[in-house]
C-alpha cells in the first residue's frame, strides 16, 4: 500500500511540475513574440492608422476603482496627442445591461482632449482576441497600436501577429502586483488560452458583423 501510495505522490507531482513548465512556456511564447515591440513612451513608438485601446472598466464590481483603467486612457490620449496614431478605436464588453466598457473609455477620452470623431468604439470586443481579430476583419486595419499595460499588449500582439496583423504596444504605467494579484495570476492562465487559440482550438471571435469605416482623414 506504501508503495502504490509512493508512486501516486511521485506521478502527481511530475504532473503538477509539467504543468507549471506548460503555463510558464505559454507565457515565454507570447512574451518572446512581443520582444522589441513594446514601448512606454508615445514619441519612441512606430506610427500606424489606428490605436486600439483594449477594454477595461472604470470601476470594479465593488465600485473600487479600476487601477488599470486611468493609467491606461492617459497612454491613450498621449498617443493621439503626439501623432503616432490618428484614431483610437476603444474595443471592450457591452454584452450585458449596465456594464459598458467602450463608451465609459471614450467618455474619458473627451474628457481629456481626444475629439469624439476620433475616437470609435467597438462594443463588441468581449475578449483580446474578438478586439484583435475585428480590427483587422470589422475595421479593415493591418497595422496598429495597442494600448495596454505591458503583460496585456504581449499577448495581443502574440494573437495579432498569428492572425496576420503587423502591431505594437504602448505600455501604460502597471499596477503593482502587490495590488492586483489576481489580474497577473488570472493572466499567465489567458496567455495559456491564447496559445491553444491559435495552435489548437482555432478560436474565433464571438461577432463579427459588418464591417465599420474609420475616419483617418
Amino acid at each position: 500500500m506504501k508503495t502504490i501510495l509512493k508512486r501516486r505522490w511521485v506521478w502527481l507531482a511530475i504532473l503538477a511540475v509539467a504543468g507549471l513548465g506548460f503555463v510558464f512556456g505559454c507565457e515565454w511564447w507570447v512574451e518572446r513574440s512581443a520582444e522589441g515591440r513594446c514601448f512606454d513612451a508615445a514619441a519612441e513608438i512606430p506610427s500606424a492608422p489606428v490605436a486600439v485601446v483594449l477594454g477595461t472598466s472604470a470601476k470594479l464590481t465593488d465600485g473600487r476603482a479600476n487601477l488599470f483603467f486611468l493609467p491606461r486612457m492617459e497612454a491613450a490620449a498621449a498617443l493621439f496627442k503626439a501623432g503616432r496614431v490618428k484614431v483610437l478605436i476603444v474595443s471592450g464588453d457591452n454584452g450585458t445591461q449596465g456594464y459598458d466598457e467602450p463608451t465609459d473609455m471614450k467618455r474619458v477620452l473627451m474628457q481629456m482632449g481626444v475629439p469624439a470623431e476620433k475616437v470609435v468604439c467597438d462594443y463588441a470586443g468581449f475578449r483580446t482576441l474578438d478586439s484583435v481579430v475585428r480590427a483587422k476583419e470589422v475595421f479593415g486595419q493591418q497595422r496598429v497600436i495597442f494600448v495596454s499595460q505591458r503583460f496585456h499588449n504581449a499577448r495581443a500582439i502574440y494573437l495579432a501577429r498569428a492572425f496576420g496583423i503587423e502591431a505594437y504596444g504602448l505600455d501604460a504605467k502597471d499596477v503593482p502586483v502587490v495590488l492586483s494579484v489576481k489580474t497577473f495570476l488570472r493572466e499567465k492562465l489567458a496567455c495559456v488560452k491564447a496559445v491553444l487559440d491559435v495552435n489548437v482550438l482555432g478560436t474565433k471571435p464571438r461577432f463579427l458583423g459588418e464591417k465599420v469605416s474609420v475616419p483617418l482623414e
